[in-house]
């Protein structure tokens, strides 16, 4: 296949063409199964050659005739000449067009040519520069006006059809002794032309009486001229290196000037989006796309901004031009120099809309809207957090009294462990084990006082040998403190005399956590028992069935450096797959007490290798260990960090880091509100629970939410939450009520008077002395009784009775005593005020519930 520089689509939606040395058409089919020679486009898409004119072997430029069904090029020659050229048999025969050639007086290269997009008889040519001729020539292919029928098609007058295949004389000339090197026709205006010459100036030029220049600017980039296709407002062009985009109602300096690293080789407007420029550099594999943001401020605009992208067609080789296509969004073309030709969909950018009941919607082309919601099979992929915070608010979570079964409420191992400790930490401060730290949920590193003053540990070191291991000589080396002991219990790891150790293995057995029962044992110098647990783990089922394999070895411990089991012990140990099983054996084999690959497994807990550290280390490796390992879990958002942090300002910052990371909003503020001292709260933590009762909202979970603030209000028993609702003055739009005015205490008219037994009112505003509205029933003004009779005296503190209270419709605003309300909807449905008609007991939602 011979090369094709340069491709172009037709108006016909599945026919282009490309040419080179020839010019050849093709046509789009689906790839299907067929013995046609064709060419793969993209991954559903083949290209078929339907025919070849190789009659112009000069071809410099090249446009499509744009007003048909059928196809007709106007091609610019080497030597001037613009001739018109069909594929075969086609509506323009019977016109005398196929074949017919326009010629300049003196011949020079072509270098430009374009059709009239609106009088589509007038095509322009643009030539080299010739010292005695203009380099502008405007011919009018059938030499007469003309209307296209309703095809499209050209409809001239047999008369003034010329016999000769050349038409000698144009029907407009402009550019004496200039050069040009690009045009572009306006597409609303069929006689103004825009005129790239000398490398000087872009000029645009009006034909309509005589021809003139309307405006111009100097400017070296006048190669490329195009119109954007939807305004005739932006004008583009390039030279050299840079590409500017001109606006022609200020036509002195460009709007944008865009730079590149090499030549620029071709740029085009998409005709289906607005003011999307495509442009190609020499020797690339990508185009690059710009999209031109007109911003406008009060009446004016202001600079526009570019958003900027690349797509790449033909991943491994160079483009040489491209083509969009004239009526698919986003369609482009492209072709190599060594012929290969990729249909290429640029995806537009989105515009995306989360709603807050989960539903995402975007736009999808520029007319259809594409939409996904919480029930669709796609949006479990996207892992929204917000949808399982709607859930588990449902489901009650964070509202249980007993912090641990909040966990047993999620999925996620972290936030379960997390209540957990919680619940453990509380438990021993209400026990009094944890006791002089000012707070119930104190972390391992505040009970080990690593902030203040430290005390030293006292050194045990136990044989091996005594515990029951004659074959090892060597000792443990383990540190005792009372601080450790506490920071032992919120790690799990010390009991109380109801809870020991074989307790928590049989728990653990239960589980079917048998490795871990097994580390635990060993690490509480405990190995017959660990033993034990493996056996009984191997026995359970066949998915522990090799646990026997590590009874064995772990039976034939040895302390000797130079024993066989410590070296392929050592050697192996890697090759584990479980991390406890890991760190036993890194445990049993390590020299010089040098604990690091234990306390480096991430696989363990973090309160197994916290209480590990606090055994095993010595006062200043704890320390240090448990500083780093507190610095690293802030830092990954680590609910387990809590162990550590406790609630203090450490804790808070934990609690941050885990909300940027996973987003949960809930747990952040739950944990806060049911573990944090209300005097440790932040501007940040008050913020927390207020983004939460406010997605509550969103969400219209409005049970939810008044249970939340139930739950919230009992952990601040000295705060009184504010008053939200209240009833205002018609008048000057104040409270009228009078705990809001304070008027139910001292003098006054609505204090009390002596011992009178009657029921106070107030019937009109505190603060204006307006009358209240009336009653629509019993036309009285309504008001407020100020309390009611508690043997003979007033209670203030106590509400009235409910047929007192204030009652309107929220749609026509009319109503009264709830008494006189409720029995008027018993047996009517309409307003009781005379001429309104609003159904308001229709409108209420709860209209069908009895009264």
């Amino acid at each position: 296949m011979s090369a094709k520089l340069e491709i172009e689509w037709t108006q016909i939606a599945n026919k282009f063409i490309t040419w080179g040395s020839e010019i050849c058409l093709y046509e789009t089919e689906f790839l299907k199964d067929k013995t046609i020679p064709c060419m793969k486009i993209s991954n559903n898409l083949a290209a078929f050659l339907l025919t070849t004119n190789p009659n112009y072997h000069y071809i410099k430029c090249l446009d499509i005739y744009p007003k048909s069904n059928d196809i007709l090029l106007a091609v610019g020659q080497g030597n001037g000449k613009v001739s018109l050229v069909t594929f075969g048999p086609s509506q323009f025969d019977s016109q005398g067009l196929p074949g017919k050639e326009f010629v300049p007086r003196h011949p020079r290269q072509c270098n430009t040519v374009a059709w009239n997009r609106i009088d589509s008889n007038l095509v322009a040519v643009g030539l080299d520069k010739y010292r005695s001729d203009h380099s502008v020539l405007l011919w009018d292919i059938v030499k007469c006006p003309f209307s296209p029928d309703s095809n499209g098609a050209l409809k001239p007058s047999v008369s003034s059809m010329t016999t000769s295949t050349e038409v000698s004389k144009p029907v407009a000339e402009f550019g004496m002794s200039d050069m040009t090197a690009s045009l572009a026709w306006f597409n609303t205006n069929s006689k103004t032309l825009a005129v790239g010459m000398n490398l000087k100036n872009i000029r645009i030029v009006d034909f309509r009486d005589s021809v003139k220049v309307v405006t111009s600017t100097p400017t070296k980039a006048v190669f490329g001229l195009c119109m954007e296709p939807n305004l005739d407002r932006h004008l583009a062009s390039y030279c050299d290196n840079q590409v500017c985009i001109w606006d022609v109602r200020n036509f002195e300096k460009p709007l944008v000037t865009l730079t590149y690293p090499k030549p620029t080789l071709k740029i085009g407007w998409c005709p289906t989006r607005h003011n999307l420029l495509a442009s190609l550099q020499r020797d690339s594999s990508l185009i690059n796309l710009y999209d031109i943001q007109q911003t406008i401020v009060g009446n004016e605009e202001v600079e526009p901004s570019i958003l900027e992208r690349v797509v790449i067609p033909n991943y491994s080789q160079n483009i040489t031009s491209f083509s969009w296509h004239p009526t698919e969004e986003n369609r482009l073309l492209s072709i190599t120099l060594t012929g290969t030709i990729s249909d290429y969909i640029v995806y537009d950018r989105i515009t995306l809309n989360w709603a807050p009941n989960s539903n995402v919607v975007w736009t999808f082309g520029r007319k259809t809207m594409k939409i996904l919601n919480e029930n669709s099979s796609l949006y479990d992929p996207l892992k929204d957090i917000s949808h399982k915070i709607k859930q588990r608010a449902l489901d009650g979570y964070g509202l249980k009294e007993e912090l641990s079964k909040n966990g047993d409420m999620v999925d996620d191992v972290l936030i379960k462990n997390a209540w957990k400790w919680l619940q453990l930490s509380g438990k021993l401060s209400d026990e009094g084990i944890l006791r002089g730290y000012n707070s119930r949920h104190p972390g391992v590193r505040t009970v080990l006082k690593i902030d203040g003053v430290n005390v030293k540990s006292d050194t045990i070191s136990i044989s091996w040998a005594d515990l029951g291991n004659s074959s090892c000589h060597s000792s443990a080396k383990i540190y005792r403190h009372e601080d450790r002991d506490k920071a032992l219990y919120l790690c799990g790891w010390k009991f109380d005399k109801d809870n020991t150790l074989s307790k928590l293995l049989d728990r653990l057995e239960k589980e079917h956590a048998f490795s871990r029962a097994a580390a635990i044992a060993v690490f509480n110098l405990k190995i017959k028992q660990a033993l034990e647990i493996l056996s009984r783990g191997a026995e359970s089922s066949f998915e522990h069935s090799n646990l026997n394999i590590v009874a064995m070895a772990l039976a034939g411990f040895s302390d000797d450096k130079n024993s066989v089991w410590k070296q392929i012990s050592a050697g192996t140990r890697a090759q584990i797959g479980d991390p406890y099983l890991r760190a036993m054996f890194a445990f049993l084999t390590a020299e010089n007490y040098n604990y690091d690959a234990v306390l480096n497994e991430d696989g363990m807990l973090v309160e197994d290798r916290v209480a590990f550290a606090c055994t095993f280390l010595s006062d200043g490796k704890l320390l240090d260990y448990l500083k780093a390992l507190a610095m690293e879990l802030t830092e990954e958002g680590n609910l387990d960090g809590l162990l550590l942090t406790g609630n203090n300002s450490d804790g808070m910052q934990l609690l941050q880091q885990y909300l940027d990371v996973t987003g949960d909003i809930q747990t952040t503020a739950l944990i806060v509100v049911k573990a944090f001292p209300i005097e440790s709260y932040t501007e940040k933590s008050k913020e927390w629970v207020t983004s939460y009762r406010n997605l509550l909202d969103v969400w219209q979970l409005w049970n939810e939410r008044a249970h939340f603030d139930i739950m919230l209000n009992s952990y601040k028993p000295t705060e009184k939450p504010p008053q939200q609702v209240y009833v205002s003055c018609n008048f000057c739009g104040k409270s009228i009520s009078a705990y809001m005015q304070g008027l139910n205490r001292g003098r006054g008219p609505f204090s009390r008077m002596g011992s009178t037994a009657n029921k106070l009112k107030m019937s009109s505003c505190p603060n204006c002395r307006k009358p209240l509205p009336r009653c629509a029933i019993c036309l009285m003004h309504m008001g407020t009784t100020m309390g009611k009779h508690i043997n003979g005296d007033v209670d203030s503190n106590k509400l009235v009775e409910f047929s007192h209270w204030f009652t309107w419709c929220q749609s026509c605003r009319h109503g009264g005593h709830a008494s006189h309300m409720i029995h008027w909807f018993r047996n009517h449905s309409e307003c009781p005020v005379t001429p309104c008609s609003c159904k308001c007991f229709a409108i209420d939602s709860w209209s069908n519930e009895d009264v």
